[in-house]
């Protein structure tokens, strides 16, 4: 799926593509694990109830994102930990488990979220049942990850998520009025609203989300576990090896917020132009699509929403158990380790798995659990943010490769603004 950091920094000779697509790792895959179900539904949202109002907010927060996404990384590089691990080096216990807790609930729904969002377009063009879908589902992500694992996973079901380019593709085929929506795009504008808000943090919360924060500096670790090295081996980054991460990291966060713009300009254009402003169903969301596939919207939405859920819960559950593994200090506690050295790891992703399946069947409709499971992860990650900028800004934790001033400000900035939005919402 990727190269390690010191096989990236070796290849300083090819051609400068070469060099590019070889320095794309863990930080590619977290931006398209982010644009999950949840992620496509929220955007779907906000462009069909605010039309191209919401536009800026994919321009305002890649920066934010690629800056926490970054810290993370470079925390990962840098200590040769996860996030969960440093934290319990650097503070008191009870600041570690309140951080797995706050994890473990934005999961658990998250999951719940995707399961469901994943079943009910499945229904769409199938028409199976989500009571019998989404077990399918669990089963079959929960048995891929302790039988094959997740970098086979990706390495198939990635190619399912450019069918997210069909976005892309349709807001030059539908009526965009572009001087409008450029005019969106670069003056924001915030209606002082609770709906509004609610997309606001929704919209925050599904991009800078708190389960990306473990994923990427556990997964920049399994990238130096993979090589055999130790702990102490692990520790450290050459300044290559840091832009080498930057522009892995960027890219991924780029290519992400670039899906999530056409998502809200295409709802925005086929949806709220015809006054269908409020999503319930996938039949609904899909509908965005229609100027491109006609009755093949359908299937195209589905296929989106089924790649990147493939892509994403297994990334939930992982997150999880990073987090738990690392604090609990358990000696075997990754995905690269075989199921009978580390029972409990797989343990907790087989538990976080069952849980968001359960929260299937208590009644919640699929598309709006969707996008509320957004909302709670962006009221949920302004405390995690402090951590992590904290953390990365501190000589003691990160040696020379600390933030520099620009790092530090967009990690302050992405703190007050998440903060500020939630609290926008709550009051």
């Amino acid at each position: 799926m990727s190269l390690s950091a010191s096989t990236r920094t070796a290849r300083n000779h090819e051609p400068p593509y070469r060099r590019f697509f070889a320095t794309l790792g863990p930080g590619l895959i977290t931006g398209a694990a982010d644009d999950d179900p949840s992620g496509i539904s929220t955007y779907s949202v906000a462009g069909a109830a605010f039309g191209y109002a919401p536009l800026w907010t994919a321009l305002f927060s890649f920066p934010l994102m690629a800056a926490i996404q970054l810290m993370c990384a470079r925390l990962g590089m840098v200590t040769g930990l996860g996030l969960a691990g440093v934290i319990r080096r650097r503070y008191p216990p009870w600041v570690l488990w309140s951080s797995c807790a706050l994890l473990g609930v934005a999961n658990t729904i998250n999951i719940a979220a995707d399961l469901g969002g994943m079943a009910e377009a499945t229904r769409l063009v199938t028409g199976i049942s989500a009571a019998v879908s989404v077990p399918l589902y669990a089963a079959a992500l929960t048995s891929a990850l302790v039988w094959t694992s997740y970098r086979a996973i990706a390495r198939i079901f990635k190619w399912l998520t450019l069918v997210l380019g069909a976005y892309i593709v349709t807001a030059f085929l539908a009526k965009v009025d572009w001087p409008m929506a450029l005019y969106a795009t670069l003056v924001p504008r915030v209606q002082l609203t609770r709906e509004f808000f609610a997309v606001l943090v929704g919209v925050f919360g599904t991009t800078i989300s708190p389960y990306l924060f473990f994923w990427q500096a556990a997964q920049e670790v399994e990238e130096e576990r993979a090589m055999g090295r130790t702990l102490r081996q692990r520790q450290g980054a050459t300044p290559q090896e840091l832009r080498n991460c930057r522009t892995d990291v960027v890219t991924g966060m780029f290519a992400s917020n670039l899906v999530m713009y056409f998502i809200i300009l295409t709802t925005a254009e086929t949806l709220h132009a015809r006054g269908l402003t409020n999503i319930t169903t996938a039949r609904e969301a899909a509908e965005a699509l229609r100027p491109l596939a006609g009755n093949g919207a359908y299937w195209l939405f589905t296929l989106g929403i089924i790649g990147t859920g493939i892509l994403a819960v297994p990334v939930l559950a992982g997150s999880c158990a990073y987090a738990v593994a690392e604090a609990a200090m358990w000696r075997h506690g990754s995905l690269a380790s075989p199921p009978r050295r580390a029972r409990k790891f797989y343990g907790v992703m087989v538990v976080a798995m069952f849980l968001g399946m359960a929260l299937d069947y208590a009644g919640f409709n699929a598309i709006r659990l969707l996008f509320v499971t957004a909302v709670i992860n962006g009221v949920l990650a302004p405390p995690l943010v402090l951590l992590i900028v904290l953390l990365t800004a501190n000589r003691d934790v990160m040696g020379e490769a600390a933030n520099s001033r620009w790092l530090t400000g967009l990690g302050w900035a992405t703190f007050i603004t998440m903060t500020v939005a939630a609290l926008g919402l709550l009051l």
